[in-house]
C-alpha cells in the first residue's frame, strides 16, 4: 500500500515541477521579448514608459527600486546603480578597513626583470634547501683539519670556562607568594 502512495506522490510531484519549468519558460521569453524591444528604444521613451526619473538626476534618498524590475534593461539598471553609489557616502567613501581594497595591479609598483627565489607550487623550498646545503658544508671540516680540531676545541672550551669565572655570581630567585586562586561559584537555578 505504501509502494502505491509513494509512487502517486513522486507522479504528482514530477507534474507540479513540469508545470513550474513551462511557467519559468513562459515568463523568461516573455521577458526576453520585452528587453529586445526595450533595447532599440531610447532611453527616455523607456523611463516614460515605466514613469522613472533620470538614474544620472537621482537625489539623495530617492527610491532606486523602480531600476531593479526584470523589464528594465542592464544600461538603465547599471547607470541608477553607479548615481546610488556615488551619492551614498557609506557606500561611496571606502574606510581603508576593507582587505581587498588595495590596487595590486598599479604598474608603477612594479620592478622590471624582479628575481625571486619563490616558485609556483615549491614556494621557497629551493631557496630554503640551498642555505640547508650550504651550512652542512660549512659545519664539515676537511680531512686536514680533523687533526688540529681537537686542539681547537680545548682552546674554546678554556675560553668559556675564564668567561664563566668571571661572571659574577647571581642569586636563584626567590618563589613568590601568589594568592590562591579564586573559586568558581555554582549556581542553581530553579526551572
Amino acid at each position: 500500500m505504501t509502494e502505491a502512495r509513494d509512487f502517486w506522490s513522486r507522479r504528482k510531484a514530477a507534474v507540479l515541477a513540469e508545470a513550474d519549468e513551462e511557467r519559468e519558460a513562459i515568463e523568461a521569453k516573455a521577458v526576453a521579448d520585452q528587453q529586445t524591444e526595450l533595447e532599440a528604444k531610447p532611453d527616455h521613451e523607456i523611463l516614460a514608459e515605466f514613469n522613472l526619473p533620470d538614474p544620472d538626476q537621482l537625489k539623495p534618498g530617492e527610491d532606486v527600486s523602480g531600476f531593479m524590475k526584470k523589464a528594465i534593461p542592464d544600461r538603465l539598471r547599471r547607470r541608477a546603480l553607479r548615481r546610488l553609489w556615488r551619492l551614498n557616502p557609506v557606500l561611496a567613501n571606502v574606510d581603508g578597513l576593507v582587505d581587498y581594497g588595495e590596487d595590486y595591479t598599479d604598474a608603477a609598483c612594479v620592478i622590471e626583470n624582479i628575481q625571486t627565489a619563490y616558485q609556483v607550487g615549491k614556494g621557497m623550498l629551493a631557496h630554503i634547501e640551498a642555505l640547508a646545503a650550504d651550512e652542512t658544508e660549512d659545519e664539515a671540516l676537511p680531512a686536514e683539519d680533523l687533526e688540529e680540531a681537537p686542539e681547537a676545541l680545548d682552546d674554546e672550551i678554556e675560553d668559556v670556562a675564564e668567561v664563566v669565572a668571571l661572571a659574577p655570581e647571581t642569586e636563584e630567585p626567590e618563589e613568590m607568594e601568589m594568592p590562591p586562586a579564586p573559586r568558581r561559584m555554582k549556581f542553581e537555578f530553579e526551572g
